[in-house]
């Protein structure tokens, strides 16, 4: 995610770093280059202006903190305004009535019906129980599409794509009287710019729904803005921002909050059910700082059970290679690895079959150990190292490796066992 925009950004905060005290004409410069790397990935050039117009302002008019450099003070000024244009704060679901009704619309490609499974088992973890309904009479075998993601989530599915006008507010009559309390609509398509069909507007005044989200392709960059533009009649409430995990730029993200005066409340962050997160400017603005998202890392380890077998192994004292194994099967549960490594900061995405390569690995040393040495690894010396690379099919190298990785393990949970985190403070006041 925004790779090549993280990278440059990165290299401009550490030349100036290096500089130490900075002059006027070194922020100057600094700002210069971040325009151009702005520019180049695809940031509107209204929002690129405003942006760095603040920046300025405020980094020539605020008092110094004298625990921090100018350079960490430069990138402290320009994550706040990052997070400002981004909409400041994450916006939640109304989900008012019952059904709460969710009408999701977009232009063709967006990403609708993918998003739809998606939210549906988003609301369906936080207790809600949803509806997935199809109301596009236009796309062949949309409603097939709902369908076949629906079954394979579990989640209730209805079509309504003869008549929508007429079957659309059958489907909430009678989901009223159920325990279905959101119904999320996938509605049509359209080409890029064109005008949403005309029915929608007469479906909105009969459903009445309490979120209207729009649904637009990271991918397409500033160019997102006009495609939204066509929707804005409609009573748009939201957006929601898909296939983020494949957007090295960022451009859309950075541009689309403040010029179409919606927020972003969701982004597609891969293409499992489970891949929609809620849309934390402040979050955002990390990565693409390189500083990383911690908070995220740890809510995708929670949500796996990773953290509750942490504490487990905290409570009994004891953290043995069996228990490494493990925890690192519970975190691959959590997500693809190479995006979850990249929540850390200043940790370079690595390739998913690299990161997939390296577990395989781990796992055949493990397995190839005995019982006794998986549980008391201080006994493993030359000779078993030369027996157990040889039965994986490893080296002793990679055995090695492999039993300092486990000590640094098992070091961090004796840490967080008297209270200790590692990595240090952020390194600038939010």
């Amino acid at each position: 995610m925004f790779e090549s925009l993280t990278d440059r950004l990165t290299q401009v905060f550490q030349r100036l770093r290096g500089k130490g005290l900075l002059t006027q004409a070194d922020v100057e410069e600094g700002l210069r280059e971040i325009r151009e790397v702005l520019l180049s990935a695809d940031v509107h050039h209204e929002v690129v202006r405003e942006l760095l117009s603040r920046v300025r302002e405020r980094a020539v008019g605020e008092k110094l903190v004298e625990s921090l450099s100018p350079a960490q003070q430069l990138l402290a000024i320009v994550r706040q305004e990052m997070v400002r244009v981004m909409g400041g704060e994450a916006q939640k679901l109304k989900l008012a009535g019952r059904p709460a009704v969710v009408l999701l619309v977009g232009p063709a490609g967006g990403g609708k019906t993918t998003t739809a499974g998606k939210l549906g088992q988003y609301l369906r973890k936080r207790g809600r129980n949803p509806l997935l309904v199809s109301a596009d009479p236009e796309r062949p075998a949309a409603a097939e599409q709902l369908a076949t993601l629906a079954q394979k989530i579990g989640i209730p599915f209805e079509s309504a794509d003869q008549d929508p006008l007429t079957q659309v507010p059958q489907i909430l009559g009678k989901a009223k009287k159920t325990v279905l309390d959101v119904a999320i609509v996938d509605t049509p398509g359209t080409p890029p710019g064109a005008p949403p069909p005309s029915f929608l507007a007469d479906l909105f005044f009969l459903v009445k729904p309490s979120d209207v989200l729009l649904v637009l392709d990271a991918l397409v960059g500033q160019e997102a803005i006009r495609m939204g533009e066509a929707f804005l009649p409609l009573g748009l409430t939201g957006i929601v921002l898909t296939k983020l995990d494949g957007d090295a730029r960022g451009g859309a993200a950075l541009s689309l909050p403040s010029r179409l005066r919606l927020p972003i409340v969701f982004v597609g962050v891969g293409e499992r059910p489970e891949d929609l997160e809620p849309f934390e400017p402040g979050r955002m603005a990390d990565r693409i700082l390189g500083l990383g998202d911690l908070s995220g890392l740890v809510e995708k380890l929670q949500e796996a059970g990773v953290t509750a077998k942490a504490e487990k192994i905290l409570k009994e004292e004891e953290f043995t290679l069996e228990d490494f194994l493990a925890q690192m099967e519970a975190v691959r549960r959590a997500g693809p690895l190479e995006q979850l490594l990249s929540r850390l900061p200043g940790f370079a995405r690595p390739k998913e079959d690299e990161v997939e390569r390296e577990f395989k690995k781990m796992k055949a040393i493990i397995q190839s150990m005995t019982v006794e040495e998986r549980r008391n690894p201080h006994i493993i010396g030359a000779s078993r190292k030369r027996r157990i690379a040889r039965g994986s099919g490893t080296t002793v190298q990679d055995v090695n490796r492999l039993l300092a990785e486990y000590e640094q393990a098992k070091k961090l949970l004796k840490g967080l066992k008297h209270g200790k985190i590692p990595g240090g403070k952020f390194p600038f006041p939010r």
